[in-house]
């Protein structure tokens, strides 16, 4: 694999986004797309978080595709199929958080998308994008299991587990931002880690594709924390947050590692959890709570961590989720 490839795809994402930033922030002031924040959070998220620029996520989301697209364009003309799926699979989602970001910016209805409007389109996204990995033999019936150096068979059970499992990882990235800088910074070590998958890979399959996005994804990412760290400048919205969502599955699909979702993605998946348990506990005892709040990110604001605080602990975590995760390939095999 060339090395500088990747790191020139990461750099120019990098630069891409701290230039379009400052375009794009203006506009979407005069736009008006401010964040409205709702009652069920924090109440002081009112004071401090209200009338934040969001969709924001555009920051990120237009290096990633377009370099992409650029340094990965010699793949794309061989055929790259991970690469174009992974790109359409991400854009399909980042596409359904701006319908949902500009009915309640512009539309000025604070609830978006109905729960269904979203679900659907979402779940008929994960159910051709799996289908299509299927049906050109990137993934198969199993699931690789590291720590064993085992392939657990599901055979006709695969996508009756696999498609929720990958909507409830895309909507957990989703509900993961809820702090500044919070989804990003958890985001980063599991971007990073799929452009040390793809020079593990680099050996045994054509993968640049991949790498390209990841280091693109990263790139972007990081220049929007610049502007997303606490205190926001701006939101990604759901249009940034579906579209990583997807992007974070994808990488892991892509490579037929279904693993690294829960063990890389371990605060999405805390995240996520924390809000069925919180709902089911509550049905079922008629009104009380595990949490003082979630997504779990909130319980500890109500238990006076500070934004940065949480963002430090929950980015370690993800770190070490990572880490993990990629010990699992490099001393128990590699699934492909």
């Amino acid at each position: 694999m060339n090395y500088w490839l990747i790191l020139s795809a990461l750099i120019t994402s990098f630069l891409l986004a701290v230039l379009l930033a400052p375009l794009i922030l203006p506009w979407l002031r005069r736009l008006k797309c401010a964040q409205s924040i709702l009652e069920i959070g924090p109440s002081w998220h009112k004071e401090t978080k209200q009338g934040t620029p969001t969709i924001g996520g555009l920051i990120f989301i237009v290096p990633t595709i377009a370099v992409s697209l650029f340094f990965g364009f010699t793949e794309l003309l061989q055929g790259d199929l991970r690469l174009m799926l992974v790109l359409g699979f991400t854009l399909i989602c980042g596409l359904v958080g701006f319908l949902d970001d500009y009915i309640k910016v512009v539309k000025k209805r604070n609830q978006g998308l109905t729960v269904w409007q979203k679900t659907l389109p979402l779940m008929a996204a994960i159910a051709l994008f799996l289908g299509a990995l299927y049906v050109n033999g990137i993934i198969d019936d199993t699931i690789f299991i590291p720590f064993i150096n085992y392939r657990l068979p599901l055979w006709y059970f695969y996508f009756v587990i696999m498609i929720p499992m990958v909507f409830f990882f895309v909507n957990s990235v989703n509900l993961t931002d809820g702090l500044d800088g919070l989804v990003t910074s958890v985001s980063l070590p599991y971007t990073i880690s799929f452009i040390l998958i793809g020079f593990m890979l680099s050996k045994v399959m054509n993968n640049t594709g991949i790498t390209v996005f990841a280091a693109a994804l990263t790139g972007g990412l990081a220049a929007f924390l610049i502007y997303n760290f606490h205190p926001a400048k701006v939101f990604m919205g759901d249009t940034g947050s579906l579209f990583l969502g997807a992007a974070i599955v994808g990488m892991a699909m892509a490579y037929d590692l279904p693993y690294f979702i829960v063990i890389g993605g371990i605060m999405f998946l805390i995240e996520g959890l924390s809000v069925v348990l919180q709902v089911g506990f509550y049905k079922l005892t008629h009104g009380k709570r595990i949490f003082k709040m979630t997504p779990i990110h909130h319980h500890f604001e109500m238990c006076k961590w500070s934004e940065i605080k949480i963002v430090a602990v929950f980015t370690v975590i993800s770190a070490i989720g990572c880490l993990l995760a990629l010990w699992g390939l490099v001393y128990y095999g590699i699934a492909i």
